[in-house]
C-alpha cells in the first residue's frame, strides 16, 4: 500500500505534502542540501507521530524529522524519504512557576518560548540568531548553543527530561522533573544531540532561570584575544560570574557587516583588530534602575570597571549601550554572522572549540595555513569566546573538492593538536562524516554504531547522518 495514503489516514490528507507541496520544506536555509522527500507529513500529537513512524518501520520507509530547518550540516536533507515536521505540535503545555520548568511541545518555536516564560519573570536562557524559527525538537536534536552557554550551559544542561518517539513507534517517556535521578543510563543525554537518529523528540522538560532585573550591554575593544580573556576574568570576578555574552569579532568581521548590511554603523570612531560584544544580567534587585537617579545601577557599576581598565591599558576603547535600541543594534550586528558568512562562495562552514587560552594560537596558526595551501583564501572569524566556540569560514580561491578537503583536513589537525573538538555546537549531520571518520575515536564510533543499530535495527531514522559508513 502507497504509504501517502496511509499517513493520509493517520493525520489527514491536507497535512501530508507532495510533490510541488513541499518546496517550502525540501532545501534548508543555506540552499546547499536540496530534498527530494517522498513526502512531508505534520502531525499534530504525539500519538499521530507515533502512528507515522510505526506505519513506516512496518513498510521500511526512512523517516527524517525536521523543525526550523535552519541547520549548517545538512542534518534534514531526506531523499527518498518521509519527512516528519513537528511545526503543529506547538504547545506550552505548562509553566511551573515554583519548581522553574517549562513542559512544552516540540514544535514550539525559541522565541515563543521566551515570549511565554518573560510574563512570569523568568527566562529560558538559550538564544542565538534563529530563534526566531527554530523549534525546541531540532534546539535539542543538535544539543545547540548560542550566545550565553558561558553562564548558563548548551541544551543539553537546561533540559529535565523527554518524550521520545522511537523508531518502531513506541513511546518512551523520560519526562521527568527531577534534578537527580540515578536510575541507570541517562537515555536522556543520549537522545540529545543524536539529530533525529535515534528518536523524534515530541515534548520536553526545560529548565528556566530568574529573569535578570538589569542587563548592561557593551562593546569593548582590546590589543588581542588573549587580553581579551585576561578582561572577561576580571569581569567574572568583579560581576560574581554575571558575564552571559562575551563575543569576539575581528575588524574584517565588522568590515564584512558594515559592506554587508544596509545602514549598519561601526561599533567605534576607529576600526579595532579585536572586537567583543559582551553582556552581563544581574538578579540583584539593587542593580536595576535608581527610583531616585533613573540610572541603571548595574550599568553604572560597570561602567566603572571598564574605565578602570580603560585606565590600565587592559582595553582600547569602550561603548555601553544606554538604550534598549543599542542594546539590540549590537546583538544584530553579532548575529548577522551566519547570514553574512553565507553570502560568499565558495565556503567551507566549520564550527570548532578549542581550550580558551588556545584560541589566539588556533587563528594564528590557521590563517598561516590556509595561506599556504591556497594563497589568496580568505577567512571569516566570530566565536563565542568565553567558552571557546569558534566559528571559522574558510573561502577557497575556486570549487575543488580535494582542495576543500585538504583544508578541511588541516583545521582538524590545528584543533586536535591543540585538544579541541571538530564540532562545537552545528553538530554533524552531512556536512561532517568524513571528520567523524578520520577524527573521532575509533571505539566511540563502534560503540555509536552498536547503540544504532540496538534502537533502530532497519537503519530508518535520519538515515546516513552522523556515523560515517562503515
Amino acid at each position: 500500500m502507497d504509504i501517502t495514503l496511509i499517513l493520509n489516514d493517520i493525520v489527514g490528507k491536507e497535512n501530508v505534502l507532495l510533490d510541488t507541496e513541499c518546496g517550502s520544506y525540501n532545501q534548508d536555509w543555506t540552499g546547499k542540501y536540496i530534498s527530494n522527500p517522498l513526502a512531508v507529513v505534520k502531525p499534530a500529537s504525539t500519538l499521530e507521530v507515533s502512528q507515522v513512524v510505526r506505519a513506516c518501520y512496518k513498510n521500511e520507509v526512512a523517516i527524517v524529522p525536521i523543525s526550523g530547518n535552519t541547520g549548517l550540516s545538512g542534518g534534514t536533507s531526506a531523499n527518498n524519504a518521509v519527512m516528519l515536521s513537528l511545526e503543529r505540535l506547538n504547545k506550552i503545555q505548562k509553566i511551573k512557576t515554583q519548581s522553574r520548568v517549562a513542559i512544552v511541545d516540540a514544535g514550539v518555536i525559541l522565541s515563543n518560548l521566551h515570549s511565554a516564560v518573560e510574563e512570569f519573570d523568568l527566562v529560558f536562557p538559550l538564544t542565538f540568531g534563529a530563534k526566531g524559527s527554530s523549534m525546541i525538537g531540532g534546539v535539542l536534536s543538535t544539543n545547540a548553543g548560542g550566545s550565553n552557554v558561558l553562564k548558563y550551559g548548551n541544551t543539553r544542561t537546561l533540559c529535565m527530561g523527554l518524550e521520545v518517539v522511537l523508531p518502531d513507534g513506541q513511546v518512551l517517556d523520560l519526562m521527568s522533573e527531577l534534578h537527580k535521578d540515578n536510575t541507570g543510563y541517562d537515555l536522556k543525554d543520549l537522545i540529545i544531540g543524536a539529530e533525529g537518529t535515534l528518536g523524534i523528540i515530541t515534548a520536553a522538560v526545560l529548565k528556566l532561570s530568574p529573569r535578570p532585573v538589569a542587563y548592561t550591554t557593551a562593546m569593548i575593544a582590546t590589543s588581542s584575544l588573549d587580553n581579551a580573556l585576561k578582561v572577561l576574568n576580571i569581569l567574572q570576578e568583579k560581576t560574581g560570574g554575571g558575564v552571559e555574552a562575551f563575543e569576539y569579532m575581528p575588524k574584517n568581521y565588522i568590515e564584512t557587516h558594515l559592506t554587508k548590511v544596509p545602514n549598519s554603523r561601526p561599533p567605534f570612531d576607529k576600526l579595532y583588530d579585536v572586537n567583543i560584544m559582551l553582556e552581563i544580567g544581574s538578579t540583584i534587585v539593587g542593580d536595576s534602575i535608581s527610583p531616585v537617579t533613573g540610572e541603571s545601577m548595574l550599568t553604572k557599576s560597570i561602567e566603572e570597571i571598564l574605565s578602570q581598565l580603560l585606565t590600565s591599558g587592559e582595553l582600547l576603547d569602550a561603548v555601553i549601550a544606554q538604550s534598549e535600541s543599542q542594546r539590540i543594534e549590537m546583538w544584530e550586528r553579532r548575529e548577522a554572522s551566519a547570514e553574512i558568512t553565507i553570502t560568499n562562495e565558495p565556503l567551507i562552514i566549520t564550527d570548532v572549540a578549542v581550550p580558551l587560552e588556545k584560541i589566539s594560537i588556533f587563528i594564528k596558526k590557521m590563517d598561516t595555513i590556509i595561506q599556504q595551501i591556497d594563497p589568496g583564501s580568505r577567512e571569516l572569524t566570530v566565536a563565542h569566546l568565553g567558552d571557546g566556540n569558534i566559528h571559522y569560514a574558510i573561502y577557497p580561491t575556486k570549487f575543488d573538492e580535494i582542495l576543500f578537503d585538504k583544508l578541511t583536513n588541516c583545521l582538524e589537525e590545528v584543533t586536535q593538536e591543540l585538544g579541541g573538538s571538530f564540532s562545537a555546537e552545528h553538530g554533524i549531520g552531512l556536512s561532517k562524516k568524513k571528520s567523524m571518520a578520520r577524527r573521532k575515536d575509533p571505539v566511540a564510533l563502534e560503540v555509536m554504531r552498536s547503540i544504532k543499530m540496538g534502537l533502530d535495527p532497519k537503519n530508518l531514522m535520519n538515515p546516513g547522518k552522523v556515523l560515517p559508513d562503515s
